[in-house]
């Protein structure tokens, strides 16, 4: 891949690091009124340029969130490798796989939501005896059809998944939290909290307390990652408010 392919104009290098710093700025200090540990910013890349990423890179941003797969695979072949990649977007068991194997510099997917995708993604990783995962556990707090995640009303395959990652049987991956994508509702109210997330830090308890852990919250985006914060995420996922709007997928 040529250098000049992930270069971007001055205008659009300082508009992307002043968009990053910006909200980079709102975490920090959210963080430091309602959180007792830092709260990390994932730049949320999709249907972005390379060299957007690249812009952001050079100010020294890594961690960096993708929701397709072919598009990280490709991405992660012609960035840094010392890029942490988050995949958080729905992901098909059979594209475990790939991702395992595909993306080398794999930081985290914060979108497990069955126990065979877990299975696959290790197994894959663990062939290649690649660098370990750090795995989120997607719940659906808001209950709503549309979404994947383990539902709150039966936790049995849940705690079947936490069970598992524990366990020696488990060679790559590191259960690192919970994480969850509010409802459309709640993350555009006004209410003193977002009842999806309540949900979420209610169940952080209650694992945590099973299982002696003290897992990290990946919740809120850039509609939310204010509120999210207040309640407890320790990681939010902002695309919109660094990129600007994203265009269609072809």
């Amino acid at each position: 891949m040529s250098s000049a392919f992930l270069q971007v104009s001055a205008k659009r290098q300082r508009e992307l690091v002043a968009n990053y710093n910006t909200v980079l700025e709102q975490v920090q200090s959210l963080a430091k009124k309602h959180s007792n540990v830092p709260v990390r910013l994932v730049a949320v890349s999709k249907l972005k340029p390379s060299g957007d990423i690249m812009a952001l890179y050079n100010a020294g941003v890594r961690h960096f969130g993708e929701n397709y797969v072919q598009e990280l695979i490709g991405k992660s072949k012609e960035l840094p490798k010392d890029i942490k990649w988050h995949f958080i977007g729905g992901m098909q068991s059979g594209k475990a796989k790939d991702l395992a194997k595909g993306v080398e510099s794999l930081f985290a997917v914060e979108t497990i939501d069955a126990l065979k995708k877990c299975k696959q993604l290790d197994n894959t990783r663990s062939r290649l005896d690649g660098a370990p995962i750090e795995v989120y556990l997607q719940i659906n707090t808001s209950e709503e059809d549309q979404k994947s995640g383990y539902s709150l009303s039966n936790l049995t395959e849940l705690y079947e998944t936490i069970d598992y990652i524990l366990s020696d049987e488990c060679k790559k991956l590191k259960l690192g939290g919970l994480m969850t994508i509010g409802s459309f509702a709640e993350s555009h109210t006004d209410g003193e909290e977002n009842e999806d997330f309540s949900k979420l830090v209610n169940l952080k308890k209650i694992v945590d307390e099973k299982y002696k852990l003290n897992l990290q919250l990946s919740m809120g985006m850039s509609s939310d990652f204010e509120q999210a914060i207040k309640q407890g995420s320790t990681s939010v996922r902002v695309g919109t408010s660094i990129f600007g709007a994203r265009p269609p997928r072809i």
